[in-house]
C-alpha cells in the first residue's frame, strides 16, 4: 500500500493534467484512495485540533474514480444495477446493518453499529457508531455523518466534489435531523442539535437564534444544542415585501438526554410539530 502522502502527490498532479490517468502509477493512486475511503483510513473531512479541515485531493480522487473505475452489473434477486460505483459488500463482518432496498456504495465508510433502513448512503461519506439513517434518507458525497446521529425518514444530506476544497455537510454526535429536511452546501449541524422536519438549511439561510432579548444570526452553522424549526423572515424586493425561508433557534437541548427523548421533550417543551 502506497503511502498517504505519496497518494496525495499523485492525485494532485493527475488533477493538473488527467492525461496522467493512462499512467499506472497515478491510476493506482486513485484506486487506492477510494479503498483507504472505504475503510475509513483517508477521510474528505476531519476535526483537526477543533475545526474541520477539507482534504481537497480526496475530492479529486473521487472524480478522478468516476473516469477509471470500469463499469459493472450486479444483481439483487431480480433487480439488475450496471455502474461505475459498486455497492458495499462484507456487512455482516463490519457489524453494519443494511435493510433490503438500502443502497450503500463502495468508497463510503460506516462504522460497525449503524443500521441503514432504505436509506441511500453515496461514495466518499462517512457513517458513525449508532448512527441510523431511515428510510429514504439520503447522505450525498463526501458528507460525514457522526455518531449517535438519526437521520429521519426522507431526509436529504447534500453531496460535494467541486470545487475542490469545498466543505461538505456535516452532522455532529448526537444530531437529530427531522424527517424531510435539506442539508446542503456545506452546513454544519454541531453536535445534540435538534433540526425538527421539513427544515431547509443552505449556506445562505438565515438561522436566527430568537431565545434572547435580541435576534442572532448564524450562517451555515447550527449551534451545538439548539432546537432549529423552520420559519420564514421578510424580504425587501424591487417588487415588494415578501417571506423567505430561514431557521429559528428557539430553545437549547438538556445535556445527557437521549436523541429520541430529547426530541420528544423538545417537541413539548416548544410546542412544534
Amino acid at each position: 500500500m502506497t503511502a498517504v502522502t505519496d497518494l496525495e502527490k499523485l492525485i494532485t498532479e493527475t488533477a493538473d493534467d488527467l492525461s496522467l490517468l493512462k499512467s499506472p502509477a497515478h491510476r493506482s493512486a486513485v484506486e487506492e484512495t477510494i479503498e483507504l475511503l472505504d475503510q475509513g483510513k483517508v477521510r474528505m473531512a476531519e476535526k483537526v485540533d477543533g475545526s474541520w479541515q477539507v482534504n481537497a485531493w480526496v475530492q479529486h480522487a473521487i472524480r478522478q474514480y468516476f473516469q477509471v473505475a470500469p463499469f459493472t452489473t450486479e444483481h439483487a434477486g431480480p433487480l439488475e444495477y450496471h455502474d461505475r460505483i459498486p455497492i458495499k459488500h462484507g456487512l455482516k463482518d463490519r457489524g453494519i446493518r443494511v435493510v433490503a432496498g438500502s443502497i450503500v456504495r463502495y468508497g463510503s465508510y460506516i462504522e460497525s453499529g449503524v443500521i441503514v433502513a432504505l436509506g441511500f448512503v453515496n461514495l466518499g461519506s462517512y457513517v458513525g457508531t449508532g448512527s441510523l439513517v431511515d428510510a429514504w434518507a439520503t447522505v450525498g458525497s463526501g458528507a460525514q455523518i457522526g455518531r449517535n446521529v438519526h437521520l429521519a425518514g426522507g431526509v436529504g444530506i447534500g453531496g460535494v466534489l467541486e470545487p475542490p476544497g469545498a466543505r461538505p455537510v456535516i452532522i455532529e454526535d448526537n444530531a437529530f435531523i427531522g424527517s424531510r429536511c435539506i442539508i446542503v452546501e456545506g452546513v454544519i449541524v454541531e453536535e445534540n442539535a435538534v433540526v425538527a422536519a421539513q427544515t431547509c438549511l443552505t449556506s445562505s439561510t438565515h438561522i436566527i437564534d430568537v431565545t434572547g432579548d435580541e435576534p442572532v444570526t448564524h450562517k451555515g452553522r447550527v449551534p451545538a444544542n439548539s432546537v432549529v424549526v423552520p420559519g420564514t423572515r421578510t424580504r425587501k424586493f424591487p417588487a415588494g415585501e415578501f417571506e423567505v425561508n430561514c431557521a429559528l433557534i428557539i430553545g437549547r437541548r438538556t445535556p445527557g438526554t437521549d436523541v429520541k427523548v430529547a426530541l420528544t421533550n423538545d417537541i413539548r417543551d416548544f410546542s412544534f410539530a
